[in-house]
């Protein structure tokens, strides 16, 4: 359209606005009869007439509906596309604030340097034709689907990070399991930046009476953790954070003297208790005679429904969901593993058969803290330092690591499996069967317990000083920090962690205490991302980042100087895959502005799904 037809649309803007605000005066000078309890109500029909003028007005440029939401691509970067490879870029679509889809106007935006269409695999854009955002603000927005069943863990749906810089930006879809024995975060959004930023470890309290904290989860965005409590008239007990060092009773599920494993599936707070033998710690061993073994789902409260009683189970090892189902496993002997049937039901199932040399007898192995990976479940041992793999019928042994006799933990990262063990103090990656690749010590260290993902970050915990590392890649890892400085005990664990509110949260032994960390700076949603499609934009503004999901903001971080952080580097741009590793789902409309998109942009963007997206006849 010409510019004199702009000026008549811009002066009819401006004398629709007009003329509303002298009825909107006049309305409320003179209210109906009976209206003053209902202002609100009036307030919100005003607004509504507002928007349907609008919209009246941008149908009154008289364009169709499939040239005014038909994208242009610009001529000089698709002269570009011809030398580089690079897929076009896309004019963005303009938003009109209206109820439903409307023709909107088509305008120059050159502020959109890339598009994708659609991203079913994942894709390296190579650095040197990656989007360049640097100090500015920039909007990430696309769709995302990913659907049951649930046979491997969700990664980042677009990444670009130096390990080596700490450098760079990702949005993640975030699950990790065997965190020792949780599963700790279940497809938590999370949008990220660093540039070599972290922050002290914070102490974050103790909850109760803790001699540490053996569990934590996120459910329904609050942190919950599971206490080990060892005294005679003690009990483990659940507690939920509520910032500082403040944590709320959520009560004890029995009488055991730990909340050992927790796990979310189907939407509830599952765990499991055990009597916990302190004296594995080098400690006083427990005056709670009272066993374990049971799981129990949270119902809110201090309330809590037992699930049942795992057979011959003193204590349980750890919770996972595979394909649907909700798996545990028992921490002390006779090893076992077990699949949740609902109500009170536990299925037995196998654990790994070993012929004894000493003996030649057969031998069942435990299997502890559980993960998935690559569509089987990987469980660490306690019983001659194994990783076996569960297919959902039956167990391979993928081998010993060194000459460790446990493997405590589990992380993915960059898509792969990296495992914690005792007593060399050393991290392993899986690169298949009976292949192991040392990728280090942390420092003088004899067990690795706790490993998370943070912020593009692989961090672990220790024993016996309780100390924290990050991972620098080869073989080197970084000492972030001690943690524990209890007295006069032989040993101090690092034992589990979580993600929650954009920090990384560990516990202690035996201080009980609970710290918490940030590498740069992340907006995080606690929440299961459910099937189907969402829309989600993750916005980086002048002071904040913000997460927006179907069109709604549903995190934003605390105000910081975000045009400090430099996000770019020499690494390639990754869709559908990252530091995380692969999505595992598929990504459509992917978009990347170097501005940042207003919520209505963003409420428009949400409305326009993909083709398979909408309901079947």
């Amino acid at each position: 359209m010409g510019r004199k037809s702009d000026c008549w649309v811009i002066l009819s803007i401006v004398a629709t606005v007009i003329a509303l605000c002298c009825s909107v005066a006049v309305s409320m000078a003179f209210p109906p009869e009976g209206s003053r309890a209902s202002e609100v109500a009036f307030l919100e029909l005003m607004a509504s007439r507002v928007v349907d003028d609008f919209s009246n007005i941008i149908r009154f440029r008289g364009m169709s509906s499939a040239s005014a939401l038909q994208p242009r691509t610009r001529a000089h970067d698709a002269s570009n596309n011809s030398r580089t490879g690079k897929q076009p870029s896309i004019d963005p679509i303009v938003a009109a604030w209206c109820p439903q889809p409307q023709p909107i106007a088509e305008q120059d935006d050159n502020d959109l340097i890339g598009r994708w269409p659609s991203v079913t695999e994942p894709v390296e854009v190579p650095a040197q034709d990656a989007p360049m955002l640097g100090q500015a603000d920039f909007t990430w927005a696309m769709w995302v689907k990913v659907d049951e069943p649930r046979d491997r863990l969700t990664g980042d749906l677009i990444s670009r990070y130096d390990v080596k810089t700490r450098r760079g930006y990702h949005l993640t879809l975030k699950s990790s399991a065997g965190v020792t024995s949780n599963q700790a975060n279940d497809r938590h959004l999370q949008f990220g930046i660093d540039d070599n930023r972290d922050t002290p470890w914070r102490n974050c309290g103790r909850p109760g009476q803790a001699l540490f904290a053996f569990s934590m989860a996120v459910h329904e965005g609050s942190l919950f953790a599971g206490t080990c409590e060892p005294g005679n008239e003690q009990s483990g007990r659940v507690y939920r954070y509520a910032g500082e060092q403040q944590w709320l009773d959520c009560g004890a599920p029995d009488r055991s003297n730990a909340v050992t494993a927790m796990a979310v599936f189907q939407g509830k707070l599952y765990v499991g208790t055990g009597k916990y033998r302190v004296a594995g710690s080098a400690l006083k061993e427990s005056e709670n005679p009272h066993p374990g073994g049971k799981v129990f789902c949270y119902e809110g409260g201090n309330r809590w429904r037992d699930c049942g009683q795992l057979p011959d189970t003193e204590a349980v090892g750890g919770l996972v969901v595979f394909q649907g189902h909700l798996y545990a496993s028992s921490l002390y002997r006779p090893a076992g593993f077990f699949r949740y049937d609902g109500e009170k039901n536990w299925k037995s199932l196998p654990v790994p058969e070993v012929v004894d040399p000493p003996t030649g007898q057969t031998v069942r192995r435990r299997v502890v803290a559980l993960t998935v990976h690559a569509g089987h479940i990987y469980a660490g041992s306690y019983d001659g330092g194994h990783v076996y793999r569960f297919n959902g019928n039956g167990w391979t042994d993928c081998g010993r690591l060194g000459d460790n006799t446990q493997t405590y933990s589990f992380a993915e990262y960059h898509g792969q499996l990296y495992v914690g063990t005792w007593p060399s103090g050393r991290v392993y990656r899986f690169e298949g069967i009976n292949h192991w690749k040392d990728v280090g010590r942390l420092g003088d260290e004899l067990e690795v317990m706790g490993m998370a993902v943070h912020n593009g970050r692989l961090i672990g915990g220790t024993l016996p000083l309780g100390e924290v590392y990050s991972y620098e890649g080869g073989t080197t890892w970084k000492k972030l920090a001690r943690l524990d400085f209890t007295p006069d005990v032989k040993y101090r664990r690092v034992w589990t962690m979580a993600e929650h509110e954009g920090q990384l949260f560990a516990s202690t032994l035996p201080s009980g205490k609970i710290f918490a960390y940030r590498a740069g700076q992340q907006a995080m949603w606690g929440h299961p991302l459910s099937p189907g499609w969402h829309h989600v934009a993750g916005v980086k503004s002048a002071d904040r980042l913000t997460l927006y999901l179907d069109g709604r903001a549903v995190a934003i971080t605390p105000p910081f100087d975000a045009r400090s952080y430099q996000v770019d580097s020499n690494q390639p741009l990754r869709l559908a895959s990252g530091s995380h590793g692969p999505l595992n789902g598929i990504l459509a409309d992917v978009r990347i502005y170097r501005r940042t998109l207003q919520p209505e942009e963003i409420q428009q963007l949400a409305r326009m799904k993909p083709t398979d997206a909408s309901p079947k006849p």
